[in-house]
């Protein structure tokens, strides 16, 4: 019996402390709504980290923040994912227009996280977003508009800034303009239901009554130079503008078309497509790493 007893105690003793393990929390709430939460993965460090912010895609309809951190973490980067509002619980709560929900929570999720830049070892000044589809769209939105913060607000929260590091995404959408999406794009069809409107056809219909919406909320509308760094990735068809490609939502020629914006005005931006590799980025991660490490 003693002979056990030594052998269990030994087995304990040689087990790892909880306290090396890195922290990991799971649906912190960022705010009143059940999908305002966001899971916080934080990498081992003397020193604060730089974070990765990930932003599920899923049209703004549907995803989850499930996401894998070990890329990251085993390069000393934090991660961060979020879940939002969608679309449908912008229409329910009556918000105008329905986009709002989706990518003001962004906003206000990487407000928060840099609210807790102390208490859980951050950088707030190296953090870089990422996503697909609708996730990409999201973070480039955050990457492009002008800073959210309100320095004289009573929220300790919202006087944290918005601006991001850099953004690194794959397949984005660029622009919520149907005329625009359409000279690039003949088949394009995606993105009404950004407005509450029932199909593409509507949303072309409608145009200049939402015009103000498209502006403010498609990502290639706030682009300038101060801008941050963007990396952007695509798969499918080689971008040829003015096709109509199979997958048009996904289609590199928006890639195209907001690469040219970014350059015309000495923004940095990396192009991936199937007819273009790049001999350092095969992905958003090996890009983001790179990026938040110098």
């Amino acid at each position: 019996m003693q002979r056990i007893i030594i052998v269990v105690a030994l087995f304990f003793i040689a087990q790892p402390s909880r306290a090396e393990d890195p922290k990991q929390l799971t649906d912190v709430a960022y705010g009143t709504h059940p999908r305002q939460v966001l899971d916080f993965y934080q990498a081992q460090s003397d020193t604060p980290t730089p974070v990765v912010f990930y932003i599920h895609g899923g049209g703004w309809q549907n995803g989850d923040k499930k996401t894998n951190p070990k890329p990251y973490l085993d390069k000393g980067i934090s991660v961060v994912a979020i879940n939002y509002r969608y679309v449908r619980n912008g229409v329910e709560e009556k918000i105008e227009p329905p986009v709002k929900a989706p990518l003001e929570d962004a906003a206000r999720a990487l407000q928060f996280v840099r609210s807790k830049a102390a208490e859980w070892n951050l950088d707030k000044t190296r953090i870089g977003a990422t996503g697909g589809s609708a996730g990409a769209c999201s973070s480039l939105w955050l990457a492009f508009h002008d800073d959210m913060a309100d320095p004289a607000s009573d929220d300790p929260v919202a006087r944290e800034s918005t601006r991001l590091t850099c953004a690194a995404v794959n397949g984005a959408q660029v622009s919520l303009d149907p005329k625009e999406l359409r000279e690039w794009l003949p088949n394009y069809r995606y993105g009404a239901h950004a407005f509450g409107l029932p199909d593409f056809q509507s949303l072309i219909d409608n145009r200049e009554t939402v015009l103000p919406w498209i502006k403010e909320y498609s990502p290639i509308e706030h682009v300038s130079k101060d801008d941050p760094p963007i990396a952007m990735f695509y798969g499918g068809e080689a971008p040829v503008v003015g096709s109509s490609p199979k997958d048009p939502t996904h289609s590199g020629v928006m890639g195209v078309k907001l690469a040219e914006r970014l350059k015309a005005v000495g923004v940095d931006v990396v192009l991936v497509h199937p007819e273009q590799p790049h001999p350092d980025y095969k992905s958003a991660s090996d890009y983001l790493i790179d990026r938040l490490t110098k």
